[in-house]
């Protein structure tokens, strides 16, 4: 396939915000002789790109979400194909199609669970056939949770005893995220999006369900508990509504050192309480007001698809990610941490990932997959080489950056 293909890694939607910024990314890093190109729905705003990029030899092609024949040709022309047009729910099924029957690994930064859990019911068996690798979530949502995670597996691993592979011996984790950034409108409409389908959302997680059964011989399960104040943490720690545990979950049921019997538990967490239960009213007021269409239009006029924040203002956003992990007396505390979480980071996630599937010697799978369980420490190794920390702590951490 290699040979028979016109380019190594394609993006799609490179004109949007973080579309923008993981074209940056890729004329700075992609590796000599990578076979790149920027596609979308707007020639001209793509050719303005190139030129901001400064490489006039940038083969720019034209697709758009709603010509399936489009996207089958990109489809058909690269081996790997980034996406971050959203709201995924609305555009994204056809270019998962496309990728899922060219045999394309596929890469998007989505975190809705709907669109995840209906592609892989419709698209994951025919993925398996033809060689297809669909990788979503592959931004902040849920990149740093799930390597994380299989990071402290790792590190817990490593000490006397290991992770037994017996059954009975439980294995825990939790991860303890604090953030300071902004969104985009794209993350906006996506939020939305999925508070505004509860009901889809939960009829397509019964589906996949039934489709992906359960790993034999093992348990996963989802551990987290509260709100409430954690010692561990530090901080008061909320249960996040995001698909973050549920793809760590994926992981742990794909790959076998994760033991027998795994837990994970996802908290946001907060030094203060006012600051907790502010949060808590804020994600409930959003879902409220994703019901009723008048509020919905007024809360997505607030910040228009393809908008976001300015340079300065990434500069000053950071994210950190603290793991516990325990097992049989055993624990382990490590950190995961980076720079602007939902714009720069996640560009150079997603990007990385692009790469680490194109050009790494990667054990072979197919279907729909979670960075852990495709790309493993390599995407690791990446991701610590462009700067993202991944660290074992020294003992049980004071307390972390953040509010």
């Amino acid at each position: 396939m290699e040979s028979e293909r016109a380019y190594d890694v394609i993006l799609f939607g490179a004109t949007g915000f973080t579309g923008g910024l993981t074209a940056e990314y890729l004329a700075r890093h992609a590796p000599q002789g990578c076979r790149w190109a920027v596609a979308g729905r707007n020639r001209e705003k793509l050719e303005a790109l190139r030129e901001r990029l400064d490489l006039p030899d940038l083969p720019v092609l034209v697709a758009d979400s709603a010509d399936p024949d489009s996207l089958a040709a990109v489809a058909r022309s690269t081996r790997v194909l980034i996406t971050t047009v959203g709201p995924y729910q609305q555009y994204g099924e056809p270019l998962v199609a496309a990728c899922a029957e060219a045999g394309t690994d596929y890469v998007d930064l989505t975190g809705e669970p709907e669109f995840v859990d209906l592609m892989y019911t419709r698209y994951h068996d025919r993925a398996v056939a033809t060689g297809a690798r669909l990788l979503h979530a592959c931004g902040f949502d849920s990149v740093p949770h799930d390597l994380g995670a299989l990071f402290t597996v790792g590190a817990l691993k490593g000490q006397p005893g290991g992770v037994a592979e017996t059954a009975g011996e439980q294995v825990a984790v939790e991860g303890f995220v604090r953030v300071s950034g902004t969104f985009s409108g794209g993350t906006l409409a996506s939020a939305l999006t999925a508070f505004g389908r509860g009901r889809q959302t939960l009829q397509a997680a019964r589906a996949r369900r039934v489709a992906e059964g359960r790993p034999t011989g093992r348990t996963v399960r989802g551990s987290a508990v509260g709100p409430r104040w954690s010692k561990d943490a530090h901080a008061w720690v909320i249960p996040m509504p995001s698909i973050d545990p549920r793809i760590v979950l994926r992981s742990a049921a794909a790959r076998p050192e994760y033991g027998t019997d795994f837990r994970y538990g996802h908290y946001a967490a907060v030094k203060r309480l006012p600051i907790a239960a502010g949060g808590l009213v804020g994600v409930v007021g959003l879902a409220l007001a994703a019901q009723v269409p008048p509020l919905l239009r007024a809360l997505t006029s607030l910040r228009p698809s393809g908008s976001g924040p300015d340079a300065a203002r990434r500069a000053r956003s950071w994210f950190t990610v603290r793991f516990v992990g325990r097992s049989g007396g055993r624990e382990v505390w490590t950190e995961v941490a980076g720079g602007d979480p939902g714009y720069g980071e996640t560009a150079k996630m997603l990007a990385e990932t692009a790469l680490c599937l194109a050009f790494d010697d990667l054990p072979k799978t197919s279907g729909q997959l979670t960075t852990a369980a495709a790309c493993g420490t390599a995407l690791i190794d990446r991701l610590v080489a462009a700067g993202i920390t991944f660290r074992v702590l020294d003992g049980r951490p004071g307390r972390a950056p953040g509010r």
